[in-house]
């Protein structure tokens, strides 16, 4: 029987698997193919790593690893859902829960050298580079764009004279000391510090590197960045708006953390001035972000007067950006609350506003202390100072072809990055010796390396051609000749474009502020346009343009052809959405959209089709699509308040369109037959099933837990409707 991996993973889509994949099971059963499942949750990840210390019952396998091997074969055929990329804070609060639960894990914060590894090797974005084995191909379907166009969503208005604007470095940062070298043959490579007295420290031993790889290196020089926050929270308060950091706490989990605490100690200068040994001796860092230092100051002998202070520093600085203005958390409070990727659209989208204490919109001075991505931003910005908010009704769509395979650019960086404790230089030192790059450092700077293989690079031309090709539509490199990395990619991109027809093709290089221009202004005349991107930009613009185009990133379909023949179906950029899960908990409301999911699955079944010689797949993924647009025109995706259709009958009605398609539809009489009665059950109780399902609503709901919620109760909550549950059991019990 074929097979489909489904991945358990957190927080909304965890919740809202519970609900849909007994009905992906059910209709998948009748094409012989056989949906499976694998846990890569936060809390399983933990689990997973502590295996050995567990007693056997309470053991978990590493479904990670094995799906990271699984990547790597024709055979795979992986959907993933989102994750927690997990910021310290979440980190620990998974691993108290656990602990509560009676799993013997080790407290973070005492945990011993080999602990402590283990769990940094859980926090951040650890499941993504093991999954991508692939470049990505992310776009809006047809279907989804075209909804969003004859039902638009708000757009704030802009105003030429807003104060909105992006402040960033632009020099000694990490786009300013970028180093890049081609490996001329496959070696060892060495990252070692000479400290000012000759002393050598090696930093990393081994670096293995392939022929062709794309070595950097390059260093954010502390001094100045402390510098520039300083400036800019004088220049917010000067111009009356609000301060706000973006950054990405959660993917960059090494590096962007500590310039997190760089913001925090900026803010409140008095503080870390005057308390500043004692919140370390507490294990306060404000890597960890203004809310748990707030947290821990009870236990502090000066708690009292340092909150007093922290609030004085508040009051006297510009007003924050405000996460949530009602309960005080503020732009600072959680390295992982706002995350540039998502935040930065989110606010572009609301007329260049942030929520202020004050629980009004303002506008914002948003600083991105990291030159190399921000001036896309600010370009969107101005265009829409000079030209207005975008039009969902008649925008263009930006695609991306991203490169990601293999750990590629900075996300690989995380055990290549080093805050720096003595000055002297960093050094990239080959097998024979050699010193390949070098920077001087000065105690305080981050510096970090990261690797690009060749064999990914091939295939990310291959497949923006490919896009462009079958999509008619143009396509820029978004590169930059004055970062060093990029210039080497050029000079790759252009040989390996000579490998292909690209006869009748647009396909262009610009830098990412000209192709950001490009592309906007094509998107204002209705033009498509693709973008052809590193990782970090990937990740950047399927969130910026989607949220824009479409209001959320949650609808886009998510592709990952595997270099190897396989397939990863992502579904969509959305993340995780704990706001979701705090209203379910509150309300037994739950209003994550799983589109993403419906997107993906037809996908899936479509690889499934033509990698095991499956035309029954194919038959259900036709319908699916077609179920799907019915969906979303017929208004049956998730509302926002108690008393309507929420994720759950958003996932009843799907189950009875894609049902009545596969009744309709002539390729599979069998087919046809079977899912006739269904399709007529379904319909014959859509009203009854729609009382089951909003009738629980409006009451808290009992999980069982957050990282690791009760199977059972989370079950019981996702699945309330027993006249749909009847219909489903039916579906997959054998002889159906």
């Amino acid at each position: 029987m074929a097979t489909i991996i489904y991945t358990w993973t957190d927080e909304a889509p965890f919740l809202a698997t519970h609900s849909f994949l007994p009905v992906v099971q059910a209709f998948a059963s009748q094409a012989g193919v056989e949906v499976e499942t694998r846990d890569i949750s936060l809390a399983g990840r933990i689990l997973a790593a502590f295996a050995d210390r567990l007693p056997a019952e309470q053991q978990v396998a590493d479904d990670l690893a094995e799906l990271g091997e699984l990547a790597k074969t024709p055979e795979a055929n992986i959907i993933k859902l989102p994750n927690i990329s997990a910021s310290v804070p979440q980190l620990k609060a998974a691993i108290a829960e656990l602990q509560a639960l009676g799993y013997d894990l080790p407290d973070y914060d005492a945990a011993s050298d080999d602990e402590r590894a283990r769990y940094d090797a859980v926090k951040g974005s650890a499941v993504n580079p093991v999954l991508r084995e692939g470049n990505s191909d992310r776009r809006a379907p047809l279907a989804v764009k075209n909804y969003a166009r004859s039902h638009p969503h708000s757009m704030g208005a802009w105003s030429s004279d807003s104060k909105t604007e992006v402040a960033t470095m632009g020099a000694d940062d990490f786009r300013a000391g970028e180093l890049s070298v081609i490996m001329p043959e496959a070696d060892t490579l060495r990252i070692q510090h000479v400290g000012s007295d000759g002393a050598v420290t090696v930093l990393k031993e081994k670096l293995p590197v392939l022929e062709g790889e794309v070595v950097d290196a390059t260093v954010l020089r502390a001094a100045a960045l402390d510098r520039f926050l300083a400036e800019q929270i004088e220049r917010a308060r000067e111009l009356g708006v609000l301060f706000s950091v973006h950054l990405k706490a959660t993917m960059m989990k090494v590096s962007d953390p500590i310039i997190f605490g760089h913001v925090v100690r900026a803010f409140l200068p008095k503080t870390f001035a005057q308390y500043g040994d004692a919140l370390a001796s507490a294990g306060l860092s404000p890597n960890n972000g203004l809310g748990a230092i707030l947290a821990g100051l009870d236990a502090l002998e000066d708690g009292a007067a340092i909150r007093s202070l922290i609030e004085a520093e508040l009051d006297e600085g510009p007003k924050l950006a405000m996460v949530n203005s009602d309960k005080g958390i503020t732009n600072l409070h959680v390295p992982s609350d706002v995350i540039v990727d998502a935040s930065m659209p989110a606010m572009i989208r609301t007329s260049g506003h942030m929520w202020g204490p004050d629980g009004e919109e303002a506008d914002t001075l948003a600083v991105i202390p990291d030159s190399s991505y921000a001036g896309v931003y600010q370009a969107v910005i101005d265009d829409c100072k000079a030209n207005g908010a975008y039009d969902p009704t008649t925008m263009g769509s930006v695609p991306n072809v991203g490169l990601m395979a293999q750990k590629a650019e900075e996300y690989g960086s995380h055990d290549k990055t080093f805050e720096i404790e003595t000055s002297g230089k960093v050094q990239v030192v080959d097998a024979a010796g050699n010193v390949l790059m070098e920077h001087d450092v000065a105690p305080g700077d981050i510096w970090r390396a990261c690797q690009t293989k060749d064999a990914p690079i091939r295939d990310w031309v291959k497949l923006a051609v490919t896009r462009a090709r079958v999509s008619g539509t143009p396509a820029i490199f978004w590169l930059d000749p004055e970062r060093a990395h990029d210039r080497n990619l050029i000079t790759l991109v252009e040989r390996y474009l000579g490998e292909h027809d690209t006869e009748g093709l647009d396909i262009s290089i610009m830098s990412p502020v000209e192709a950001t221009q490009a592309s906007i202004e094509r998107i204002r005349r209705g033009e498509d346009t693709i973008s052809v991107t590193g990782n970090v930009l990937r990740d950047y613009n399927t969130d910026l343009f989607p949220i824009l185009e479409l209001g959320t990133s949650a609808k886009m379909l998510s592709v990952v052809p595997l270099m190897n023949g396989g397939g990863l179906f992502e579904t969509g950029a959305g993340g995780s959405a704990p706001k979701h899960v705090q209203q379910l908990e509150a309300e037994n409301y739950l209003r994550w959209d799983s589109l993403g999911e419906f997107l993906a699955l037809a996908e899936s079944l479509e690889h499934l089709a033509r990698t095991s010689d499956n035309p029954r797949a194919s038959v259900l993924a036709k319908a699916l699509d077609a179920a799907t647009g019915t969906l979303l025109n017929e208004g049956r995706s998730p509302a926002r308040k108690v008393g309507q259709i929420d994720n759950r009958g958003s996932h009843a009605w799907l189950a009875t369109y894609w049902a009545r398609e596969l009744a309709e539809q002539d390729a599979d009489p069998e087919l046809a037959e079977i899912f006739g009665v269904v399709a007529a059950e379904l319909e014959g109780k859509a009203e009854l099933i729609s009382e089951e399902l909003i009738g629980v609503q409006g009451s808290p709901a009992d999980l069982g837990g957050y990282y690791r919620p009760d199977a059972d109760k989370t079950t019981a909550v996702m699945r309330p409707s027993q006249a749909f549950n009847d219909v489903i059991a039916r579906l997959s019990s054998p002889g159906v």
